[in-house]
């Protein structure tokens, strides 16, 4: 076999391809087995049909067609092999030249990773915004931390802002019920406006045991963005009873004895908080000053698949939140095509920043250790709310454990560009970045023994990718992402 290519374009290929007759013979072999078996000829047995007599019932070029289709997988990856070149998503294969003892000749068109001249990243300067916490914010933390403590009284007025009531609500459409839309024994706070539009309206100056009818729309179900009639009848008005601050409070809302280390510890909080917050705004703005200064051709196939997925995704979790995709673009403001162009924006800008930091990698020669993917895996278990060890097992079996792995060593590309910047706050101070973690997120050092006594614990998930993270190079296809 013998292959070639040319250079379409920044991101794209042409892979040529020569093959002597002589090397299809095994696919020809195979091509005959197995159409011997599909087909019934008198006088022969099943899967025992000759080859003659099949070129003679089915034909020569039936075999030859199928003795093709099972050797051009085989022989495109050996070609990919034999020219060191590393496809993004599936290639476009046409055979070009081909007849009964005679080479066969097919093309490829493919995608490829751009090449990138990553510029020196050191003391790349960006500005954040200053940490400040103010006594309203101390404050608030406080309501916050009384409203978790505080206690509902039922109380024999009509209902105002703030009160929580317990509710019945029928909704229906041109007097029929809605099956799905009947719901008993709600509680609900006035004013949080996050069930259905015009609810608050319809509770305040009500009074348990009044019943009102009123408009809106569904959010979700077969009536999604319809008119319909709900009745809403109030079983109990309660108003919230909340502690006085004092040592008493400090004492059971806390471990402190005093309300002065209570609100201490609320600021240090506080700003232990904002000061993660501003870490990864710099962590961000590092990454866009970086990608300014770089020219990242992208592969316009690759693109139109990332905003695919992206809208997808979109799509899911606006039907989980009950809503249209039309209902999102109202309430943020936006045209089919401002948000379509948003999308296509996002998409390119993160496959940029995966192009750029699986560069910096390679030069870097960074890789992942089985305690970083481990620690990583605890991380994204914790956001969806799943045990470590089934989230692990769950990655295995959709065989994403290459994109946590990319994840990771993203990641770490982006840490040692972020931590070579020079970064200060509005006000001129330096902003400190050594938190940056292995995963490219920040966390408190405070937190981070315990995450990593944490993750020590989860020794099955280690065992379970230990084997999958020595075989990932630091820089997987994009397909893998």
């Amino acid at each position: 076999m013998q292959s070639g290519v040319e250079k379409l374009s920044p991101t794209s290929i042409r892979l040529t391809v020569e093959v002597p007759f002589e090397e299809l013979k095994p696919s020809l072999d195979a091509a005959y087995k197995k159409i011997a078996g599909q087909v019934s000829i008198p006088g022969f047995r099943k899967g025992k049909v000759p080859p003659q007599i099949i070129d003679q019932r089915v034909g020569r070029g039936v075999v030859l067609d199928e003795a093709v289709n099972d050797a051009l997988p085989d022989l495109y990856r050996r070609a990919l092999e034999e020219n060191e070149v590393t496809p993004l998503g599936q290639p476009e294969i046409d055979v070009t030249d081909f007849s009964d003892n005679e080479k066969l000749t097919f093309t490829a068109e493919l995608d490829i990773r751009p090449e990138i001249e990553v510029p020196s990243f050191e003391g790349l300067e960006v500005e954040v915004d200053e940490v400040t916490v103010t006594d309203e914010d101390v404050d608030a933390e406080m309501q916050g931390l009384r409203e978790r403590f505080g206690t509902l009284v039922d109380v024999d007025r009509e209902a105002a802002d703030d009160d929580f009531v317990t509710i019945d609500l029928s909704a229906s459409k041109d007097g029929e019920p809605i099956e799905d839309a009947q719901a008993t024994g709600l509680s609900y706070q006035i004013g949080k406006g996050n069930m259905l539009d015009g609810l608050d309206d319809a509770l305040r100056g009500r009074k348990a045991g009044d019943s009102t009818t009123f408009q809106t729309q569904l959010v979700g179900g077969e009536l999604a963005g319809q008119d319909v009639d709900v009745e809403v009848k109030i079983g109990a008005v309660k108003e919230q009873e909340l502690p006085e601050v004092d040592e008493e409070f400090a004492q059971t809302a806390s471990e402190f004895d005093t309300v002065d280390e209570l609100t201490a510890d609320l600021r240090t909080r506080l700003e232990g908080n904002k000061r993660l917050e501003q870490a990864s705004a710099a962590r961000d703005a590092v990454l866009e000053k970086l990608l300014d200064r770089i020219e990242v051709p992208l592969p316009d196939r690759v693109v139109t698949d990332e905003v695919s997925q992206r809208r997808e995704q979109i799509r899911e979790q606006l039907a989980y939140a009950g809503m249209s995709e039309q209902q999102y673009l109202d309430s943020e403001e936006q045209t089919e095509d401002e948000f379509a162009a948003e999308v296509e924006k996002r998409a390119r800008d993160a496959l940029a920043a995966q192009f750029v930091l699986d560069e910096i990698a390679k030069k870097e020669e960074l890789g992942v250790e089985e305690a970083e993917l481990t620690q990583h895996i605890v991380r994204r278990a914790q956001q969806s709310g799943m045990q470590p060890e089934q989230f692990a097992q769950q990655v295995m079996q959709a065989g994403q454990v290459p994109l946590l792995v990319n994840e990771v060593v993203r990641g770490k590309a982006l840490a040692v560009v972020v931590q070579a910047a020079e970064v200060k706050d509005t006000a001129g101070n330096p902003v400190d970045v050594k938190n940056l973690q292995p995963d490219g997120t920040y966390a408190d050092p405070d937190a981070q023994d315990d995450e990593a006594a944490e993750a020590a614990e989860g020794d099955d998930v280690e065992d379970a990718t230990e084997e999958d993270v020595t075989e990932q190079s630091a820089t997987e296809p994009a397909e893998q992402r």
